[in-house]
């Protein structure tokens, strides 16, 4: 039997939180699982990281995956959106650190390139294609499980390909490549 190892994709979020899962071998992956976190009803933001770092250690703890992989936030007009989605994926980032757990980071253009061929493609576009590709019976009525799972695959694809994101595999990985981010 093939060697296999457990992706977990990850759409940050501070409203809705995408998780994906898939299993994957050198010749096929297959879906394991589409998650969703909503944060809709929490007012407090802090309580949302809470929420997410405490969501993504239930998701490793259960499924171990191997390797994380994580939309990059997009740069946009609003500033207190940006930041609060950076600690999203910072926290994510922090629990899957927490169980050491290989990090890569893929901007949003390079994940709907892998998927769709197209860097500017749509979410129902990502969406549609990954129903295809793994065969998804029913899509969320919500994309940011689909976003996730994008990640995901999009870490498959390039697996073996030369580093196009940033690979963290533990506190001291991310300290040592982000030396900026870090006060003594």
């Amino acid at each position: 039997m093939d060697e296999y190892n457990i992706i977990l994709g990850i759409d940050p979020g501070t409203t809705i939180m995408g998780f994906g899962l898939i299993k994957t071998t050198k010749r096929e992956m297959k879906l394991i699982q589409l998650h969703e976190l909503q944060l809709k009803k929490y007012d407090n933001h802090f309580l949302k990281l809470q929420k997410i770092f405490n969501r993504t250690i239930e998701i490793i703890d259960e499924f171990h995956p191997d390797e994380i992989a994580i939309e990059a936030p997009f740069f946009g007009k609003n500033v207190q959106s940006m930041l609060k989605l950076g600690r999203a994926q910072g926290v994510a980032m922090a629990a899957g650190l927490s169980r050491e757990v290989a990090i890569t980071e893929y901007s949003p253009k390079k994940i709907k390139m892998a998927i769709t061929g197209n860097g500017n493609a749509s979410k129902e576009q990502v969406a549609k294609m990954l129903q295809k590709i793994l065969d998804i019976k029913t899509l969320p009525k919500k994309l940011d499980a689909t976003d996730g799972l994008a990640a995901a695959v999009c870490h498959y694809y390039n697996k073996g390909k030369i580093n196009l994101g940033k690979p963290y595999s533990g506190w001291s990985s991310f300290v040592n490549q982000n030396p900026n981010k870090v006060k003594s």
